[in-house]
């Protein structure tokens, strides 16, 4: 049975910044060795940032990514997505490369894996080694079903043939797990996951590939590796031979709503470097922050990030109040925060204009940011294949209708409630047969229909909940597979902003005690929604739009006084 881990004064002390922003210290400041100046200069050589590399070893960021019960830091899914929001504030190739691949790689391992590969893996992660993981090919990409990489079982021998291309930190790691064919056979049940020593492999039987060359987060190492019947012991397979499809379906939750909250922290920065030129810049005798388009582009934008962290800090916690249902979940946000992102990026470059390209000075971050955040939202599994993950489990969830039987916890909602440690054995492969968090939509339109704006949008939203059901019902058995045709992907898209809209009601309604008033008064919650509505194709609701003085106003006095513009609000470095 797990332990509750709660977050340590999570609303204490706003005024101060988090123990790794503030050891990475003003990025503004051009004489700080881990500064946006620093950090742009190793992007320009492509090499990763060595002194933010001896900063993390110093502070043991391996340890985040080894549960506690190996002698790591990881209890908490949403607190891990939190604390990696400053590095990806900086660099996104720092984040990757130094911390997430880190995630990425281990959590085959501490879903599936011996007692012995567990505890070697995490002495090598608390050790400050690294982990890289082979899991695509290059001909395949992320759909890992078809790789063509081969393991042979020979009695107590694994036989290891084929290549692996585009793997972070490949030439850098002390372990790599490697998705392998363990058999012809059609189905499921013809893939294995190894782990692997390399400083055991024989040099003549393992061959590492060339460098790639990205056009974003150029400081990463990205390689690939050759086995030739290269002989193993059998105990390196990780878990049963031929279910490790299962084991990537329930452990690749944990890194699909873990990435895009860490994420946050790279948009953040995007609409702080768009507000400084905002508010510094005058243009017909007034500021850019003045003019009505700016205006309504950077308010807009506050807006996308408070949902996306709403809808990202819920799936979070989610994994340990809700494990059966988060394959759902989790391939949502995968696939819809990295979307609202994009569009957030676009919309603000638009007001930065050509300074948007440059690639040095204040506002070169922005355009390193913009060229990192589509790698840094791919990793591992692309907005494709989380809505393929998410067509053929919809059906099932509508037949069984919302509101759900019973109310998702309210705890699920709390930013700073206690939660059990993760705990990986719970989660389910496919969804169970309710959907809680999607049924705080129609339940707030219950319950906020005494309320003009907020019960007018909640009603619409809930209607499309109703209209998303009977569409999912209807749909022809072909288009409930991940073969279906583009109906059933744009019925998968309107579910996952259906479901961001449930977290923004549920942040709001759960959180009474915020300490800042805002996240208590009800125009953000009003300016997300309506945001989300519209990419739902509804029409605007009537009084929506005078709340945007207000988003605007609390934009900028967080820019002004130097806090986050997360759901948190943390004073940033």
């Amino acid at each position: 049975m797990t332990t509750a881990t709660a977050t340590p004064a999570l609303h204490a002390d706003l005024g101060t910044p988090a123990r790794l922003d503030a050891l990475l210290g003003d990025p503004d400041d051009q004489d700080n060795p881990y500064g946006f100046a620093s950090f742009l200069a190793a992007d320009e050589r492509g090499d990763l940032h060595q002194a933010g590399e001896r900063l993390l070893d110093a502070y043991g960021l391996g340890a985040e990514f080894v549960p506690k019960r190996l002698g790591g830091r990881l209890a908490r899914a949403d607190e891990l997505g939190r604390l990696l929001r400053p590095l990806f504030r900086r660099d996104g190739a720092l984040a990757l490369g130094h911390g997430a691949s880190n995630l990425v790689g281990s959590v085959n391992v501490w879903s599936d894996g011996s007692p012995q590969q567990q505890a070697w893996l995490a002495d090598v992660l608390c050790r400050n080694g690294r982990i890289a993981a082979a899991y695509t090919d290059m001909s395949t990409g992320n759909d890992v079903g078809r790789t063509a990489f081969r393991a042979e079982i020979r009695r107590d021998e694994l036989v290891l043939n084929g290549r692996k291309e585009i793997i972070n930190n490949l030439a850098r790691a002390e372990a790599v797990t490697v998705l392998a064919r363990t058999s012809d056979a059609p189905g499921s049940r013809s893939h294995s996951m190894v782990l692997v020593d390399p400083a055991t492999v024989p040099r003549d039987r393992l061959r590492f590939l060339p460098r790639f060359r990205t056009s974003g987060v150029r400081a990463m190492y990205l390689g690939g590796l050759e086995f030739r019947d290269c002989a193993l012991p059998v105990t390196s397979l990780t878990g049963t031979p031929g279910e490790a499809m299962e084991t990537i379906l329930r452990a690749f939750q944990v890194t699909r709503a873990v990435l895009p909250s860490a994420a946050v922290g790279m948009v953040e920065q995007q609409l702080r470097t768009v507000m400084d030129f905002a508010v510094g810049r005058r243009l017909y005798r007034r500021t850019v922050a003045d003019l009505p388009h700016a205006r309504s582009v950077l308010a807009d934008a506050f807006l996308d990030v408070l949902a996306a962290d709403a809808m990202s800090t819920t799936v979070c916690r989610a994994l340990h109040l809700l494990p059966r249902q988060t394959s759902v979940y989790a391939a949502a946000v995968k696939f819809l925060v990295p979307l609202l992102f994009r569009d957030t990026v676009d919309a603000l470059s638009v007001v930065l204009g050509a300074r948007s390209f440059l690639r040095e000075g204040p506002y070169g971050v922005f355009q390193k940011h913009a060229r990192d955040l589509p790698v840094a939202s791919l990793v591992h599994a692309g907005g494709t294949v989380c809505q393929a993950t998410l067509i053929p489990q919809l059906p099932r969830l509508a037949r069984n209708g919302w509101p759900a039987e019973e109310a998702a916890p309210a705890d699920v909602f709390r930013l700073a409630g206690p939660l059990p440690e993760l705990d990986f054995d719970r989660l389910g492969i496919t969804a169970g047969r309710t959907d809680p968090l999607l049924s705080t939509l129609p339940e707030a339109a219950v319950r906020l229909r005494g309320e003009p704006v907020l019960g007018a949008l909640c009603g619409q939203l809930a209607r499309e909940v109703e209209r998303v059901g009977e569409d999912c019902v209807a749909l022809a058995p072909r288009d409930r597979t991940p073969l279906a045709g583009p109906a059933s992907f744009e019925i998968a898209e309107r579910y996952a902003l259906l479901l961001a809209a449930a977290c923004c009601v549920g942040v709001w309604l759960g959180n009474p005690e915020q300490p800042s008033g805002f996240l208590g008064e009800p125009e953000w919650l009003v300016g997300a929604l309506s945001r989300l509505a519209g990419r739902l194709g509804l029409p605007p609701v009537a009084g929506a739009e005078s709340v945007a003085p207000r988003v605007f106003a609390e934009l900028a006095a967080r820019h002004e006084q130097g806090y986050g513009f997360d759901l948190v609000g943390r004073r940033v470095a």
